[in-house]
């Protein structure tokens, strides 16, 4: 009797490498990022190229080895996501070899290569292995010059050469590390023999040999893996999205979980360097590719939301990279003759507009109000007013409420605020007015600088609530549904998705009539070989009508952008576009946190709406953070069962508050304890405080 081995679906194992290397997978830790032997590197924030000529910097990468042998062998390849290593085995008669690379996940200047060489047979001969190698100390970004060895360690240095903008820095560029040599001997008298290899990337010398020094000790104590281990099983203590039904569906979950939680630093990293998520992330990013590796709405709306469900800490460092560009904020919108603050289309460090095309930043201003809104979701989800004080995030959304005040128009017509001369999501079209979510997301925003003014007991100017009150948002009366913009006439083709937002993330309260009079008008003129990210918002509003079978057709188009063996993403389902395609992940992400579940963030309570599609029989969420507690979710066909964590602090929360389920059908309230396992039927309700008028936040 045989028992067949388990595959587990958080190992991507492969006996032949992509034909495409680009979908070989990415290794980052929100500091460096690395394409499995690739002779390019990034490091977040180093950029080079001035405005819209900006780009990420490429950084030589000296770990770019293969192992070889002059033996013929067998070859597997196998990126473990739950300790985010990528090895290769080669096996042949005499020896086996292991090379396991990986970016450390706690220490996030280093990345490693490590070989493992075991004999396979008895015998008196050494036995070599070849380590092939394309790494040159150049860049096309940066002048390396080298210096002393420090510590047995190779040393090289730079500067990128051109500022982002005039009168910028260059940021400088140091890299230490291990020598690697052509060959690696198993002698006579060895049955196995381990190596170690460390690159070290810091912006200073004096910070490249501290972390060298790191290095050293970790390996002279053992610990230099097991500290990367440690981190990783960490953060998937923290979330585990996993289904029962569908093994693709899984692994496409636990892959995209992966690589977005790859794009952010440590959640123990207290440096502050972050430099945000770019579509292609870290590994991604150079000279004409991947969006250059700036940032754009995809960090706020397609990728935060499923992190902040789960990790405050990572949900604020997204919040405290745009705080950090508020001055280049304030630059973009003087430039454009306007008040406060208005977020760049694409950025880099500055926050000053980088976007190649200037029409994208001057008309695509919808950006503002989704910053606005990754924000507003933090502080629901928190109550962590400190972002807001001490942190200066109130600056953000006041000065967003600024620009919206100078930017819109009056028309006397119908006695409403217009926003003119814009570019909708969908940027098929371009110098329309009063896109519709545009203009809503807009209101939002405008209303919670109002909310959030009152809650610190800061004045607010009248006009943001009068603007938020009187502005425009486009509904056909005839047709019962939303119009992308001003002369839009239904049937014209849609890039992505845009109007199909304004139900979820945004919130805009309508009728089923009138959202699935939306769904109906774009999802067949939706471009097919549009974005991977836009089928998840199309999903997420089927559930909303309790449609599951149709959101799930809708969902397995996505498949199409997940390249094997890996579950690298595609922009597009050809292969194209951007690799590592975050933003798609992000989309996918949410259709099964916010569609499955029917998560909502608002403003006092997680509200949820449960369906499964019929071949999904359990979805289990673990780890969702709320107001300072964790919860873990288990759906099931007719019933859904929470249990609230033991209490422990959670960033976000001085205090965990006491939570309860209030069903919505019922009114029946049922108090979350911790450790103890509450179940109740699969319908809608919301978790909230036992207490409703009671604060966490101090006022």
């Amino acid at each position: 009797m045989s028992f067949e081995e388990v595959e587990d679906p958080y190992i991507f194992s492969t006996d032949t490498l992509p034909s495409d290397r680009r979908f070989l997978p990415p290794l980052a830790n929100g500091l460096l990022g690395w394409r499995v032997y690739n002779n390019i590197m990034h490091m977040g924030g180093v950029y080079n190229g001035e405005g819209g000529r900006c780009h990420r910097a490429d950084v030589p990468c000296p770990l770019a080895v293969r192992v070889e042998s002059e033996e013929p062998g067998q070859n597997t390849y196998s990126m473990n996501t739950h300790t985010g290593i990528f090895t290769h085995t080669l096996s042949s008669a005499s020896v086996s070899v292991t090379q396991s690379l990986y970016s450390h996940r706690h220490y996030p200047n280093m990345m490693v290569m490590e070989v493992l060489m075991v004999r396979q047979v008895t015998s008196e001969e050494p036995i070599t292995v070849n380590l092939v190698g394309s790494f040159t100390p150049q860049s096309k970004d940066i002048v390396f010059e080298s210096g002393p060895d420090y510590k047995g360690g190779s040393y090289i240095n730079g500067k990128v050469s051109t500022a982002e903008y005039p009168g910028g820095s260059c940021p400088a560029v140091h890299l230490i590390w291990t020598p690697i040599p052509p060959t690696l001997m198993l002698n006579a008298d060895q049955s196995q023999g381990r190596w170690g290899f460390v690159l070290v990337v810091a912006n200073s010398l004096e910070s490249a040999e501290a972390k060298y020094d790191e290095s050293l000790d970790l390996m002279a104590t053992g610990n230099l893996r097991p500290s990367h281990e440690k981190a990783w099983k960490e953060l998937w203590l923290q979330s585990t999205v996993e289904v029962t039904g569908s093994d693709s569906l899984c692994k496409a979950l636990i892959g995209s979980m992966f690589y977005l939680l790859s794009a952010f630093a440590s959640i123990n990293d207290t440096s502050s360097s972050f430099g945000g998520v770019s579509p292609g992330g870290l590994s991604n990013g150079g000279d004409g590719q991947d969006y250059w590796g700036h940032i754009f709405w995809d960090q706020d709306i397609w990728m935060y939301p499923a992190i902040a469900l789960f990790y405050p800490k990572l949900a604020r460092s997204v919040l405290e990279y745009r705080v950090g560009t508020v001055e280049g904020a304030r630059d973009n919108a003087q430039k454009q003759g306007f008040k406060g603050l208005k977020f760049p289309w694409e950025s880099a460090v500055s926050g000053r507009e980088v976007c190649p095309e200037d029409i994208y930043g001057q008309q695509e201003i919808h950006i503002n109000g989704d910053v606005t809104l990754a924000f507003q979701h933090y502080l629901y989800l928190t109550e962590d007013l400190s972002m807001f004080t001490e942190g200066k995030g109130k600056e953000v959304i006041y000065g967003v409420a600024d620009y919206w005040v100078s930017r819109v128009s009056w028309n006397p017509e119908d006695k409403k605020y217009h926003l003119l001369g814009v570019m909708p999501p969908d940027e098929y079209y371009y110098n329309v007015n009063n896109s519709v979510y545009t203009n809503t997301v807009a209101k939002f925003s405008l209303q919670f600088a109002v909310e959030l003014a009152e809650l610190l007991q800061d004045p607010a100017p009248k006009e943001w609530k009068e603007v938020a009150d009187q502005l425009k948002i486009p509904f056909d009366e005839e047709y019962q549904y939303h119009p992308e913009y001003d002369g839009y006439i239904k049937g014209q083709p849609v890039k992505q998705a845009d109007t199909v937002m304004l139900g979820y993330p945004l919130g805009l309260e309508m009728s089923p009539e009138i959202r699935r009079n939306d769904l109906e008008a774009y999802e067949p003129v939706t471009d097919p070989d549009g974005p991977a990210m836009t089928w998840g918002m199309f999903a997420i509003g089927w559930l909303e009508l309790g449609e599951a079978e149709k959101a799930q057709h809708l969902l397995e188009k996505c498949f199409k952008n997940i390249q094997r063996p890996f579950q690298v993403w595609s922009e597009s389902s050809d292969g194209s576009g951007a690799v590592n395609f975050l933003t798609g992940m992000g989309g996918f992400l949410q259709a099964v946190l916010f569609g499955y579940t029917g998560f909502r963030v608002q403003k006092e309570c997680l509200a949820f709406s449960p369906h499964l599609p019929k071949d999904i029989s359990e979805l289990c969420v673990r780890g969702v953070s709320y107001l300072g507690s964790q919860m873990d979710w288990l759906l099931r066909k007719d019933e859904v069962c929470i249990i609230l964590r033991e209490q422990g602090q959670t960033a976000g929360s001085t205090k965990p508050c006491d939570l309860q389920v209030v069903l919505k059908a019922s009114g029946t309230k049922i108090p979350l304890t911790p450790g103890k396992p509450v179940t109740f039927p699969l319908e809608p309700g919301c978790v909230c405080k036992l207490v409703s008028m009671s604060f966490c936040w101090p006022l």
